[in-house]
């Protein structure tokens, strides 16, 4: 949100230094992300002049051009090109000398330099109104009054907006600060702790009267409880143009785009005041009469964007006789604005409910400044007093007359909320002893009135324009803000108590292995847990009936819980790869969440993303990329530092795979790993392979708290190694072989490994070649050659027997 320091001095006495201000709004909960610089004209005419044009001749070269001599108030007179017609020997004109800085309409930058025109040398510009922004004139040279001193800044002439900006994260729950009012209204309870007590000045309405009532109208609710109060008024005998440059200044420090005095009006009491105000071309609405009612569903409507849209039957609807005119709280229609024609408006500022307002927003997909408002809750006892003072502005601005009563439905008012306070809580709270004086001063200057006072606490009333302050914490929350965070001391004693956590928290496992994966040049990533429905179509063994759906969805890209941690993954890769970053390791620890018969579920998963090289590319590096057996090993990496091992492989049976292994347990499926498919990746737009690690974590933790860790000496006898190679049937796979090894001798035999396949040429059809090499080792002795041959040759038969394998 965007707040003008210019703006907020209307309300306020404020310190010439923003930054004070901002620190002091800060410390109230308004934190200040940044102040910014606004001027009305950007560069503020440094280094435009007046000149005085001596004598202005054709240009001996060129026919549009002339040659003219300008006294800029220096005592040295200049030569300049200028191929404006109007331009003429004895006017006063504003000229940008060299070294000047513009700014076209865009706001790129251009610097007036020395240089020659056709041959003639030109030390300078002769501007037009467009070209420093003091008007929308290209057409010719401005030509200023003749009583101005040449030399003199143009800046000094005009009236040129300086200002400071704010721009401030506001939380949710500050709707009452959604306003330079509301700011203001803060600050002068920040200023009043710190003992300065400044005046806030109230934009005055007293002068509202009605000139006539020769407009008139009526106003009917449907729901009361959708429009608790609506007010309206008619203006009439307007005349439609731009609004003065003071109120398109104020619109532009903050972002917002001048549209005409009426429009304008509206968009600076809603930033004001925080009451959003919508202006209806009085002769636009059938039978003169407004309805503010739901219509059915599928109803068309038109809004300002040019979008036609189709009505929910619960979308609050502003309407006439005949037609929607507005969607309440939120946007206005294409056929009911104001335009340049409009003669007569209808003024209109209401109270919405807010969660009707934001589920309307929400399902158009529309966020508009009065919708961000009405959202988070806006003052009902504020409606009258903003209508008044918009209408005042548009009379100073646009003329006209005010047509009618303001008609004000407000069949039941909406009760300040009464909380008893008491000292005891806001002591326990605070961590520090206050004053009951200082709590009452606290109290007053946030316009929370004291009903009673006993020994015990207070009865409090809440203004209505603090709908997030419910409860007695929250107003000791506003009670320390103002107090200042800071203010409160530091005891002498720090009072800790150390819980006992097992080794085996979820949360220390995943410190291990997300510092052994980081150690391995991973990066960890954090998805949002919202996810799109269409994912689902990318694997069958994912079902829309287990999909747990939001009932308020940001958009429909996000309107589900993620059944899979895949598919954010690959939006992350896909994301990557687009800005040039297609060498990717990449892990996160998340949840995904599935809505079965039996009730909802949240199931923890470790993923593991590679994609491309392994290593950035170097000058003494090759290109290495990450494939199946890297990724393997990676897995078995995680699972050995967790000592879980034996495990059981076999193939996934997960269908986003196009290749995979699953390694399981007695109990269940710990991981499953492989070859992202093809047809997968490519609905993210994603062209090189990704290799995918889904850890089951909750059964990995499981399985982790059953291990037993047992140590031994390092034995010191020396192993030895002894190689096969074995011709194989095609069908027989490795972990066979190593079964069988395990099974024949289970003293002396320490590791299997398989380090060479070959199928080709020279081998049988169907056949396979295997090398296998085979650790032994006793840890008492050294191991003979007589006792390894006899092992061997027992393997041997054993694979001969049960393989049907031959020794090459």
């Amino acid at each position: 949100m965007k707040i003008s320091y210019n703006w907020l001095k209307q309300f306020i006495k404020l310190p010439e230094n923003p930054t004070e201000t901002g620190d002091l709004l800060t410390d109230l909960g308004l934190e200040v992300e940044g102040i910014t610089s606004f001027q009305s004209i950007k560069g503020g005419l440094e280094g435009v002049v007046v000149g005085h044009v001596l004598t202005c001749n054709p240009h001996p070269n060129a026919d549009r051009l002339n040659l003219t001599t300008v006294d800029l108030g220096n005592g040295e007179n200049v030569q300049i090109v200028c191929g404006a017609p109007n331009i003429a020997a004895g006017q006063k004109v504003p000229v940008a000398t060299i070294g000047t800085t513009l700014y076209d309409e865009n706001g790129e930058e251009w610097t007036i330099k020395k240089g020659k025109i056709r041959g003639e040398a030109s030390h300078g510009m002769i501007c037009s109104e467009k070209e420093i922004g003091l008007g929308g004139s290209h057409e010719g040279i401005m030509v200023m009054h003749n009583e101005l001193v040449p030399g003199t800044p143009v800046a000094e002439i005009f009236d040129i907006e300086n200002d400071h900006v704010f721009e401030i994260g506001l939380t949710p729950n500050r709707a009452d600060a959604m306003s330079h009012w509301g700011v203001a209204r803060d600050l002068k309870a920040g200023y009043k702790q710190q003992g300065k007590n400044l005046e806030l000045i109230t934009p005055s309405v007293s002068s509202f009267h009605v000139d006539n009532r020769s407009l008139k109208i009526p106003i009917h609710i449907e729901d009361s409880s959708l429009a608790p109060r609506y007010c309206g008024v008619s203006i009439s005998g307007l005349k439609i143009e731009p609004s003065p440059s003071w109120l398109q200044n104020r619109l532009k420090a903050i972002g917002i785009g001048p549209k005409n005095n009426v429009v304008d009006a509206t968009n600076y009491v809603m930033h004001e005041l925080g009451q959003p105000l919508h202006a209806f071309d009085a002769d636009k609405i059938a039978g003169r009469e407004i309805k503010v009612q739901t219509l059915e569903k599928g109803t068309k409507f038109t809004t300002l964007d040019e979008v036609e849209r189709e009505l929910h039957e619960e979308d609050l609807m502003i309407c006439d006789a005949e037609k929607p005119l507005a969607i309440a709280g939120v946007f206005g229609g294409l056929g009911s604005g104001v335009s340049e024609n409009t003669n007569k408006i209808f003024l209109e500022s209401a109270y919405f409910n807010s969660v009707s307002v934001r589920k309307t927003a929400k399902r158009h997909g529309l966020n508009t400044d009065a919708s961000f408002r009405y959202e988070r809750g806006i003052d009902p006892g504020i409606a009258e007093y903003a209508i008044k003072r918009a209408a005042l502005l548009i009379k100073e601005i646009a003329g006209g007359e005010i047509t009618s009563d303001i008609d004000d439905i407000y069949p039941k008012k909406i009760e300040d909320f009464q909380v008893f306070l008491t000292f005891e809580k806001v002591n326990k709270l605070i961590g520090e002893n206050l004053q009951e004086e200082t709590i009452k001063s606290i109290l007053a200057s946030l316009e929370i009135r004291v009903n009673n006072v006993t020994e015990t606490g207070m009865g409090l009333t809440i203004p209505s324009y603090r709908v997030d302050v419910q409860r007695e914490s929250d107003v000791i929350e506003e009670i320390l803000r103002v107090y200042g965070y800071n203010n409160i001391k530091i005891g002498e004693k720090l009072k800790i108590s150390v819980a006992n956590s097992s080794k085996y928290e979820d949360y220390r496992l995943q410190n291990i292995i997300a510092n052994q994966l980081t150690g391995q040049g991973f990066h960890e990533t954090m998805a949002n847990s919202l996810t799109s429905p269409a994912y689902i179509k990318l694997s069958e063994q994912l079902k829309q009936e287990h999909s747990v759906n939001m009932l308020n969805p940001l958009s429909q890209d996000l309107s589900v819980m993620r059944q899979s941690l895949l598919f954010s993954g690959l939006e992350t890769v896909s994301y990557n790869i687009n800005r040039r970053h297609s060498d990717l390791k990449l892990f996160e620890f998340g949840k995904t969440y599935h809505n079965y018969i039996s009730g909802r579920v949240e199931d923890k998963h470790l993923s593991v993303f590679v994609s491309g090289n392994r290593n950035p590319q170097g000058w003494n590096t090759r290109e290495n990329k990450g494939n199946f057996f890297y990724l393997k090993g990676v897995v078995e990496s995680i699972l050995d530092r967790l000592g879980i091992n034996n495990l059981k492989a076999g193939s996934a049976k997960s269908d986003v795979f196009s290749e995979g292994i699953a390694m399981s347990s007695k109990k269940a499926t710990l991981v499953e790993f492989g070859v992202v498919r093809k047809s997968v990746i490519k609905h993210f737009d994603i062209g090189q392979e990704v290799l995918f690690a889904d850890f089951n974590w909750d059964a990995v933790i499981e399985l982790v708290k059953t291990q037993k860790i047992s140590f031994n000496t390092i034995p010191r006898y020396p192993a030895v190694r002894r190689d096969f190679a074995l011709l194989l049937d095609e069908s027989v796979k490795y972990e066979d072989i190593q079964s069988i090894a395990s099974q024949t001798e289970k003293k002396f035999l320490k590791a299997v490994n398989l380090f060479d396949v070959y199928q080709g040429s020279n081998l049988p059809e169907g056949k396979k070649s295997y090398a296998v090499s085979f650790m032994f080792q006793d840890e008492n002795k050294t191991l003979t050659d007589k006792q390894v041959d006899k092992i061997m040759n027992k393997l041997q038969q054993r694979f001969e027997k049960d393989l049907q394998a031959e020794l090459r």
